[in-house]
């Protein structure tokens, strides 16, 4: 508080005397045409200024009137007392002096006109606007009556003059660490006395001289023609002419604001003092002492000014003697107390009679001298600064003053920039060092102090520039001498701070402010340096500098450069995730979005502000600042995150919204540590800094229990499509049935409302989903099989075996070849008719559908997968439930290998039904009942082609392409087996002769070649392969039966293999359909078996 306040009061102070200054010019010039003074005033000195309204003096010498101050001063009044208006009309607005709520009700009655007075024309003209008619006579005072501000030539230099305007920031929060002055000394007097300081250090190196009032006004002339220049190549050498040190005392002069009046003073009493004191400096003169003798009222132009003079001499001696004394009192007989007498002395006597008063005042001057003198020549402070006079030996009171000599570096015209003289100004006070005990760390740190103080005034960046390599070129301990050492280690002040009273070196009073002003903007540098990034490596330098200054100042624990920038960065990102937050719930209000997602959309916005555009500053200090900035910010996300993902239990709109926000947000997060760091840096980040979301674990959990139940959808869906089925093809090009197309847009509305929920999944999920899919053909597939039943069903029962002999049948040898109950009932008789061959070649389209479609759904779903999965290229350590292209093209290949296996089963056994249906079924009657009967030669194959011919045009009709051979196959197959069933179970009707074998070979060729069909039916090779078994059992007819005889007891009475390549139950029924007696008799005796019937 104390802190606030003194900066306010030196800001009023600031405004006050630049009031002052411009009240000065204005009214001393010529820009006024003429001053009236008020009544009872003379001169300028009987006018408090500070009453008279700026606004009226400028308006008047905009408009070159006569100035009235006595209307001025009735304006600022006026300005003061009632509300400003803008535009404000003269007639119709008023201001309402009383307080209406105590003055009752309005009058009933209006008010009486006001009385209209004409006044001749003439004498109107002659008044000017600040008369009346009314008005008393005043006294007149012509410019002429006034001291001279400036010649005609500084009037033209000032009308040059371009002043840059910069708005000024506050620093209110920047101000030195020290206990505020005793005796209340202001702004204004440190100034003042810092110069006097300078002159009196000045005077003992170089010499001092008196300007007369013609080079007076000389140098003043070429300052402002200086000042007033434009920024050329011709400056240089301008300077060069102009060097030296009176114009230098004077550019100082002018930028510190010190009136001419007072320079001629503290010149003539400086000269006085050393007037016959041989090989005296002057910078061991107690310079307010000497002041206060040398100078008397007479140096002024009214007592007010002296007084108010020589108060500031007297708060500056006991500012100096008494308070905050670095080197302790000796015994000298004297009491600092007794000094603090002697000043109210002193100023008591201005109010006694003028010679009582002079005599009390000599007196007290005398006895202050020797006092004075006793307290300030004590032990000096070594061989460091050399034996001086210590009339001001509290630091800080050397450090506010030495603050105030350092100012002037800054050009009057742009006070952003050092003035051109900057380098030998520094050089000129280097001189006061003596006076002030400034050493060369205490110079660096004030300097770098002045310069960062200003920047945060003005805003240059230059400034801050010139500071950071300011705090580099402090010396560190090591680099100090021992002398300085201990001259610094003293160098302390005791304050009142929030924790109570501290004692502080110098070096924590100039620089805790600074890097407390610094961490302050760096702890929420998001917020302000946001839109001018820029300064912000200036001010972390400044930051870092003072810090290591400061550890290195209090011998404490060394903190490292990281733990401070660390520091930085989790203090900004909490503000700026606390005022996210704050947004984030406005946000939602109106947008109706969940917090939590648009919460991860911003903070994907502010840690892309922080990776681009802050995070490669700090790295500066700090390589792992990015991986810093995501960790935190990853750990305040989940802290919001995980009560959510603990209650989401079903997949709502919320639910979906979160998730998805929060996934992408921590993939983004990973991509920017990637991006960033090195793989060493990597591992370690996952390993310490980060605990996953498990967003995909959750989401994954809630993803199977939809998947489950849209799967159980679609196997209701697929029975109660198979039961609609009619097995009629769509359309002549389309010749497949509905329910298969049915089928595919139900799932294919799934995997489309799959890759709809817009979460993170696994690779569990995808599986999930590929399983129930395939599951759901595979269900599919088995209804469509189950429709067409046992092919066995078809083929009629084996009749009994006979024996070539018109005798009594007996019974036979196996009885299980005698009798075969399976009789195709009624129902299996209406169904196998209601499947016919062209609802069967609907049925194998329709599977030929289905499985020619998977690669294309199954390739589609990788597709979208592959895009849903994420893009970064994450740490090896941490892969999405292992999931990458590589496994998802190569791991996945078998997605649907169950549904394929099962389909191609089911066409293989639908071609092997329809084949044994049109063999054993639609062609029963020719082929199974009529071929070779009564004789092989009468009833030949050659017969049955134009049927098989007829049959095979009715399939490829209907049939697709890709499964005509399948199906031919399945007929070629069936056909083979029909013939076998022929020749060896054709029962007692059918007798073949041993010469019937060529006919039956000759048949076989003709089957082979009428489905090879001259190489446009099915491949030789594999129809040669079909009728292997054909050929033996027709080789087996062409044989001797003696031979037949011999090989079948070989086999079944020996125990031998079969020369002949067969096995026993064929030769048996070769030998049964053999016309021949001693096959009959063979049979007979051997086996029982019946001869057949004539």
């Amino acid at each position: 508080m104390e802190m606030e306040e003194q900066s306010q009061l030196e800001l009023i102070q600031r405004y006050r005397r630049d009031r002052m200054v411009l009240l000065n010019f204005i009214l001393s010039g010529n820009l006024i045409k003429r001053v009236v003074m008020p009544p009872g005033a003379v001169s300028l000195d009987d006018v408090d200024l500070d009453q008279v309204s700026i606004d009226y003096v400028l308006n008047c010498a905009k408009k070159g009137d006569v100035l009235e101050l006595s209307e001025a001063i009735r304006d600022h009044y006026e300005k003061v007392i009632l509300p400003a208006t803008i535009k404000g009309g003269s007639a119709e607005e008023f201001f309402l002096l009383t307080r209406p709520e105590f003055s009752g009700s309005p009058p009933s009655r209006a008010p009486p006109p006001v009385p209209v007075h004409t006044v001749p024309a003439a004498i109107v003209a002659n008044l000017t606007k600040s008369q009346s008619l009314h008005s008393p006579p005043v006294q007149e005072l012509t410019i002429d009556d006034i001291e001279d501000f400036d010649d005609e030539d500084d009037d033209a230099g000032l009308n040059e003059l371009k002043v840059v305007r910069r708005q000024r920031n506050d620093a209110s929060d920047l101000i030195f660490e020290l206990p505020p002055f005793s005796t209340g000394i202001t702004d204004d007097d440190l100034r003042e006395t810092a110069y006097e300081v300078l002159l009196a250090s000045v005077g003992a190196t170089r010499g001092l001289s008196l300007p007369s009032k013609e080079k007076k006004k000389e140098k003043k002339s070429k300052l402002l023609r200086k000042l007033a220049r434009s920024k050329s190549e011709t400056v240089a050498s301008q300077a060069s002419h102009e060097s030296g040190l009176a114009v230098l005392l004077e550019a100082i002069r002018v930028q510190m604001e010190i009136s001419d009046a007072m320079d001629v003073r503290t010149r003539q009493g400086f000269l006085h003092a050393l007037n016959g004191r041989i090989g005296k400096r002057m910078d061991t003169l107690l310079v307010p002492l000497e002041l206060l003798c040398c100078i008397s009222q007479a140096d002024f132009s009214d007592k007010k000014s002296y007084l108010k003079w020589q108060k500031r001499q007297f708060n500056v001696l006991e500012e100096g003697l008494l308070h905050h004394p670095v080197v302790p009192y000796v015994e000298s007989g004297h009491k600092p107390s007794d000094l603090t007498v002697l000043l109210a002395k002193i100023e008591e006597s201005e109010v006694l009679p003028s010679s009582a008063g002079e005599i009390q005042r000599n007196e007290c001057l005398r006895s202050l001298r020797d006092i004075a003198l006793a307290l300030a020549e004590r032990p000096a402070r070594g061989d460091l600064t050399g034996d001086v006079c210590h009339w001001a030996d509290g630091y800080h009171l050397n450090v506010k003053l030495y603050e105030k000599l350092l100012f002037s570096v800054f050009d009057i015209l742009d006070e952003g920039k050092l003035a051109e003289e900057a380098g030998a100004i520094l050089e000129l006070l280097k001189s006061t060092w003596r006076i002030l005990g400034i050493t060369e760390t205490i110079h660096g740190t004030c300097y770098a102090w002045v310069l960062f103080r200003q920047f945060v005034v003005t805003g240059e960046q230059r400034l801050l520039q010139h500071a950071t390599e300011m705090l580099r070129k402090i010396p560190l301990k090591e680099q100090r001498s021992m002398q300085e050492k201990l001259y610094l280690k003293g160098l302390r002040s005791s304050i009142e701070g929030e924790i109570g009273n501290q004692e502080l070196t110098f070096m924590h009073s100039v620089l805790s402010p600074i890097k407390r002003w610094a961490d302050k903007r760096l702890e929420d540098y998001h917020c302000h340096f946001s839109e001018h990034p820029g300064a912000m490596e200036g001010i972390a330098s400044v930051a870092v500098l003072t810090r290591r200054l400061l550890v290195e100042e209090a011998n404490q624990g060394r903190e490292s450069d990281r733990d401070q920038v660390e520091g930085y960065i989790s203090s900004s990102i909490k503000y700026a995730f606390t005022r996210v937050l704050r947004d984030v719930d406005d946000a939602s209000e109106v947008t109706r979005e969940h917090p939590l997602a648009l919460l991860a959309e911003e903070l994907r916005k502010l840690l892309k502000k922080e990776s681009t555009m802050f995070s490669p500053i700090l790295s500066c200090w700090h390589p792992q600042a990015v991986a810093i900035s995501v960790s935190l910010l990853h750990r305040l996300y989940g802290g919001r995150l995980r009560p959510f993902l603990d209650g989401a239990e079903h997949l709502t709109e919320d639910v979906v919204s979160v998730f998805s926000a929060a996934d992408n947000l921590e993939r983004y997060m990973m991509g920017v540590v990637v991006t960033s760091c090195e793989d060493e840096m990597i591992d370690e980040f996952y390993k310490k800094k980060i605990t996953p979301y498990q967003v995909e674990s959750i989401s994954g959990m809630l993803v199977m229990r939809w998947v489950n139940s849209q799967l159980g959808r679609i196997l209701g869906w697929v029975e109660r499509t198979i039961q609609q089925e009619k097995w009629e093809p769509l359309s002549p090009q389309q010749r497949h049935g509905s329910s298969i197309v049915e089928v595919y847009r139900i799932i294919e509305e799934t995997v489309d409302q799959f890759f709809a929920l817009k979460v993170p999944m696994r690779l569990t999920e995808l599986n999930s989903l590929f399983r129930g899919l395939d599951n759901a053909f595979q269900v599919y597939t088995r209804n469509v099989v189950d429709q067409i039943g046992n092919k066995d069903d078809l083929i009629p029962p084996l009749p009994i075996l006979t024996r070539y002999k018109k005798e009594s049948g007996i019974k036979a040898f196996v009885k299980k070849e005698l009798i075969d109950p399976r009789m195709p009932d009624h129902r299996r008789s209406s169904q196998i008719n209601v499947l016919s061959t062209a609802k069967l070649c609907v049925q194998l389209n329709t599977l030929y559908y289905a499985i020619s479609h998977l690669n294309k759904l199954e390739d589609n779903i990788r597709e979208r997968w592959s895009s849903k999965a994420p893009q970064e290229n994450l740490n090896a350590k941490r892969t999405i439930d292992d999931l990458s292209r590589s496994d998802l093209n190569n791991g996945q290949t078998d997605a649907f290998d169950g549904t394929r296996k099962d389909i191609n089963a089911a066409i293989d056994k639908i071609c092997e039904f329809t084949g044994t249906k049109i063999v054993f079924w639609d062609l029963r009657e020719l082929f199974i009942d009529g071929l070779y009967k009564p004789t092989a030669s009468q009833s030949r194959l050659e017969a049955l082609i134009e049927s098989f011919d007829g049959v095979l045009i009715q399939l490829c009709d209907i049939i697709m392409e890709p499964l005509r051979d399948r199906l031919v196959s399945g007929l070629l197959h069936a056909s083979l087996a029909g013939l076998v069933r022929v020749l060896l179970d054709g029962g007692p009707l059918r007798i073949f002769f041993q010469s019937d074998a060529r006919l039956f070979q000759e048949d076989l060729e003709i089957l082979k070649e009428f489905f090879i069909s001259g190489g446009d039916g099915l491949p030789r090779g594999k129809v040669e392969n079909l009728a292997v078994r054909v050929q033996l059992v027709i080789k087996l007819h062409g044989l001797e039966t003696r031979e037949l005889i011999e090989d079948l007891k070989a086999i079944s009475m020996q125990g031998n293999r079969s020369k002949l390549g067969t096995d026993t139950e064929t030769l048996l029924r070769v030998l049964c359909h053999r016309a021949d007696t001693e096959a009959s008799q063979f049979l007979k005796k051997q086996y029982k078996i019946p001869s057949s019937s004539s």
